[in-house]
């Protein structure tokens, strides 16, 4: 075989398997292309249409067989994304239309990384994840994490205690992101943060309550927390009360 003829069968062979497994981790193929030559470095200029077009296929194809389990249609009509940080998972659940459908864990996830400890973010620097009940207000495709989603960090209840105890610079831009490394936010690797982008984008932010909790409240006691604020049980009180409805996984992440 001629030198070129082998070139171009080996060039081949690489671009049938890269487009045989871009659908299943588009952003680490992306990576292998850029590091052999054969890719440029990645936009980071892409509008969400455009980076939708490069991951929503193959998170799609993963997310569905998760939703079919469930038996929870795809996309489901709510989500509500569930933050452990003890357990240092993300619990997926969603529910079809209509007032009687029941929520459905779908998909329980690994936090790659969070930083911090028990307890609520008070400050900016502090370096804690939030506690609380949240929703989603921005999806960014141009993310230094790959995709990333912001949590609506600091809500209307962290906003008053922070006012009756004259504190400020509470902080913010607390993300659910790629990669594995986070100081505040939730790192959950590349392909998941594709997963859950997507299904934010197909479903629409205002559809997605995102609870941050300590620890497993449905299971576990409240933990005691040395110089704790003294409305922290008013805080617990209502991560309580949104975890309610959710039943209780039996597995671990996967």
């Amino acid at each position: 075989m001629r030198p070129t003829t082998a070139i171009a069968v080996a060039t081949l062979g690489l671009a049938l398997v890269a487009g045989l497994t871009l659908a299943l981790r588009p952003s680490a193929v992306s990576r292998l292309l850029i590091a052999l030559g054969i890719e440029a470095e990645p936009r980071n200029d892409l509008t969400l249409e455009e980076r939708l077009a490069l991951i929503a296929p193959g998170a799609t194809a993963r997310l569905k067989p998760y939703f079919e389990a469930a038996e929870v249609t795809y996309p489901p009509a709510a989500v509500t994304l569930v933050g452990l940080k003890s357990e240092r998972v993300l619990q997926l659940y969603a529910r079809d239309a209509g007032p009687e459908a029941p929520w459905k864990l779908v998909h329980v996830y690994p936090i790659r990384a969070a930083s911090g400890h028990l307890g609520p973010k008070l400050k900016e620097g502090d370096r804690q994840v939030p506690e609380g009940v949240y929703g989603i207000d921005l999806l960014n495709p141009n993310s230094k994490f790959n995709v990333s989603m912001r949590v609506s960090y600091p809500n209307a209840f962290d906003r008053a205690r922070a006012a009756e105890e004259h504190r400020a610079d509470l902080g913010g831009a607390i993300m659910i992101h790629g990669r594995a490394s986070s100081i505040g936010c939730l790192a959950m690797g590349d392909s998941v943060s594709e997963e859950l982008f997507t299904l934010a984008a197909a479903i629409g932010i205002d559809k997605i309550t995102v609870v941050l909790a300590p620890i497993d409240l449905r299971t576990q006691p409240r933990p005691a927390l040395d110089g704790a604020p003294k409305w922290l049980p008013m805080l617990y009180d209502h991560i309580e009360a949104a975890l309610k409805p959710l039943p209780s996984p039996t597995g671990s992440a996967s």
